[in-house]
């Protein structure tokens, strides 16, 4: 009774600090199972979703929400994966600070749990040990599950040294409500600034947080996971790789060019996932822009070798590439 107290406690209070302690080994009996409470924000951020009933919509509304889709999926796209996981580039630190707070408006954790979720996927990628593999384990636990359960709560911060150094990305990572509360205030700040200073766009407050905070955040979270899903499923396989990742050109418009997984899972060190010049790949195109004003440097490439395997046909099984 002691501990279910306990557990009780810690869980609201990691609501707030995600780094309150209570580790679930991963050979616990418990490890795997969702910790409800802990997960009761989450859920209810897919509840909240059905006052589209209540508050209706509007152009506005619904464009705002579309634009934070698309630039919150860049966010997870360009800089939670291709910079904070594989480090595909380089930037400064202010620069590297923004890009973390602009990943955690995206309502996907915090920088470094991404990271390290990130990277330990990509050295089990559809074994045993890969916590969102398709092939282990159903679909809606590689889906979305296993982000909720026991054992994944904690940012391994042994798998991210290089981003642990950092404190500001630490504090960013441990109490990764802030800038989620920080939008979702925007949202109904903005919806009280349209409907006294615009009232012909037909929006208000509490449908501008709906929308754009609330429907937002759910459908870039589904958009994003179905990476981890239907990528491993569905789609083709240029190179024979260990795993079932897949080339997916739905998915590549969705998560803005990520659908391209079996060409990254062959060669994650590229900046590009779209190898091809019809393998769109709008992530890449905005990084490369970011690049002219200096934001970025040193974008990574596809080396020839990986261009004559795939085009030779002489694709073999690979390891997972620790330096490829």
């Amino acid at each position: 009774m002691a501990f279910r107290k306990s557990h009780l406690v810690v869980s609201f209070i990691r609501w707030f600090d995600t780094y309150a302690r209570e580790t679930t080994a991963k050979d616990h009996p418990d490890a795997e199972r969702v910790d409800l409470i802990r997960c009761i924000p989450f859920f209810l951020l897919h509840v909240a979703c059905i006052g589209v009933y209540w508050v209706g919509w509007s152009w506005t509304a619904v464009g705002v929400a579309a634009f934070l889709y698309f630039a919150r999926m860049f966010a997870i796209t360009g800089f939670y994966h291709r910079y904070f996981s594989h480090k595909t580039f380089e930037t400064n630190r202010f620069w590297q600070f923004m890009f973390a707070v602009a990943g955690s408006a995206a309502v996907q954790r915090g920088p470094l749990w991404w990271a390290a979720n990130h990277r330990h996927h990509h050295q089990h990628s559809d074994e045993p040990e890969d916590a969102h593999s398709p092939v282990q384990h159903s679909f809606m636990h590689s889906h979305m599950f296993w982000i909720l359960t026991r054992a994944r709560f904690n940012t391994n911060l042994k798998a991210v040294p290089d981003l642990a150094k950092y404190p500001e990305l630490t504090f960013l990572d441990r109490f990764d409500i802030v800038v989620p509360m920080f939008l979702a205030a925007s949202m109904l700040g903005l919806g009280y600034a349209l409907e006294y200073f615009a009232p012909q766009l037909g929006t208000n407050a509490m449908q501008m947080l709906i929308w754009g905070f609330f429907i937002s955040t759910v459908v870039l979270f589904h958009g994003t996971c179905t990476i981890n899903s239907l990528s491993h499923l569905f789609g083709s396989k240029r190179f024979k790789t260990k795993d079932q990742s897949r080339n997916n050109p739905l998915l590549a418009i969705i998560t803005l060019g990520e659908g391209w997984h079996n060409n990254h899972h062959r060669y994650a060190n590229s900046t590009r996932q779209g190898f091809y010049w019809y393998e769109y790949d709008i992530t890449y195109y905005i990084l490369v822009m970011m690049s002219w004003f200096g934001i970025i440097r040193n974008i990574k490439q596809v080396p020839e070798h990986i261009y004559r395997e795939a085009e030779g046909g002489t694709a073999v099984a690979v390891a997972h590439e620790a330096g490829e």
